[in-house]
């Protein structure tokens, strides 16, 4: 069966899409009850964040599990970007869509850091699952915004309604981090997988031609998105994936330094330094002596 798509290009056109009134052309809070679309997936040409209610039916398919809160899920698109609620339901049937256009943002401070708020670039799956508390604080953000909408667009409406949708954004950032902790036993099994994935690479002999991994090379085998897998990361971790990598090979050029045969050359050239300069400026600089010395002291 051939799918199609509704592609929805302005805010205005939304409202009229899923039944609403259209109090400004660039920013809209929409009830999702019953959206009845006949599409398989939708495309919104702006900003969109789904406020998904709890319940059997909703939010099974945007990742939650066990461990995560049930109350709400908060699903967070880019412009261009084509969903799916299911396979059944194109948008989810109880919940709210907050679209918001980015020519909204020309001339607000949002404009230039909207692209700090990673989850907009995290896969369904990686949605955020709220707490009752956390839902609550959602829908007072909202309430904020839709308040704003029913005032008389003046010169002051860009600047409060992007502050509105700001913090919002800044509450979703801490209930990320939430769900991070909360995450704890599944973030552990995915920095042991992550492990296993570096010593293959390294063993595999591809850093010998210089080619360092890139993000997208380990989120695709952990079926995460690269912005998910550069966050978690760094939370767990404190480390980009360049810093943890350089680790890991400082590590394994440790335990190749306990050998005789090996030598700095040698291993400078299998894990994938551009000379034995680099090597030891770069292992004397982490461990605070040569590579030559480090040898010795472990005899």
């Amino acid at each position: 069966m051939k799918h199609t798509t509704l592609d929805i290009k302005t805010v205005c056109e939304c409202n009229r899409c899923l039944g609403s009134k259209t109090l400004h052309p660039q920013v809209s809070i929409i009830n999702l009850e019953k959206p009845g679309l006949e599409q398989d997936t939708v495309k919104f040409e702006f900003y969109a964040i789904l406020l998904i209610k709890g319940g059997p039916d909703n939010c099974c398919c945007c990742g939650r599990k066990y461990y995560d809160y049930s109350n709400a899920t908060m699903v967070f698109l880019t412009p261009g970007e084509i969903f799916r609620m299911s396979e059944s339901n194109t948008l989810p049937d109880k919940g709210w869509l907050l679209a918001f256009h980015p020519t909204l943002l020309f001339r607000t401070t949002l404009k230039n850091h909207i692209k700090n708020y990673t989850f907009f670039f995290y896969h369904k799956e990686e949605a955020l699952h709220l707490s009752q508390r956390e839902m609550d604080k959602v829908l007072y953000c909202f309430e904020n915004i839709d308040e704003e909408l029913h005032h008389a667009i003046d010169s002051h409406s860009s600047t409060i309604l992007s502050r509105h949708i700001e913090l919002l954004l800044d509450y979703c950032a801490r209930f990320y981090e939430r769900q991070f902790i909360t995450r704890e036993n599944k973030n552990k099994v995915i920095l042991e997988r992550l492990e296993k994935l570096q010593d293959d690479y390294i063993s595999s002999g591809k850093l010998q031609n210089g080619k360092l991994p890139v993000p997208e090379y380990f989120a695709d085998d952990l079926n995460l998105s690269v912005a998910y897998f550069n966050d978690l990361l760094k939370f767990e971790t404190g480390k980009t994936l360049t810093e943890y990598f350089q680790s890991k090979r400082l590590d394994v050029a440790k335990n190749m330094l306990l050998k005789a045969d090996n030598t700095p050359a040698t291993i400078a050239h299998q894990l994938g330094f551009s000379s034995v300069q680099q090597f030891s400026l770069v292992f004397k600089k982490i461990t605070g002596i040569a590579p030559s010395e480090y040898r010795y002291s472990q005899n």
